[in-house]
């Protein structure tokens, strides 16, 4: 087994463009009706997870504008409960056409938005914000 010391090197790859920083925001904007819809519905476990979603979009919306260093664990965040959410989502749903419901809600929204949040994370420690 080697005891080679663990050095920290800078990531590299690819670069989001700066437009897609606006993403956590809009999507938190875009969180808000479907929150009344399930507000409606009386699904509190689901308004609450939704809320808590909003919550650490604008949270990481805010830390990006700020060149925040906490914005790595913010992206993290979004990304866990983003992709906790998805889960959920496809293990609760019934079978049939609420299962294929879930299933394109997490391949087309839900888990390409965590890929990003986390890579504005990445990028942010990147750039040295």
């Amino acid at each position: 087994m080697s005891t080679a010391v663990l050095t920290a090197r800078p990531l590299s790859g690819y670069v989001l463009p700066a437009r897609f920083a606006k993403l956590p925001a809009m999507a938190a904007v875009a969180l808000l009706p479907w929150l009344a819809v399930l507000a409606v519905c009386h699904e509190t476990p689901w308004v609450v997870l939704d809320l808590t979603e909003f919550a650490a979009l604008l949270t990481l919306d805010a830390l990006l504008r700020r060149r925040s260093t906490a914005a790595p664990w913010a992206g993290a965040a979004v990304a866990l409960l983003l992709t906790g959410d998805a889960f959920a989502d496809i293990v609760c749903a019934g079978p049939g056409h609420a299962v294929l419901a879930a299933l394109l809600m997490a391949c087309c929204i839900e888990l390409p938005l965590a890929a990003i949040c986390l890579l504005l994370g990445r990028d942010a420690a990147v750039r040295g914000y």
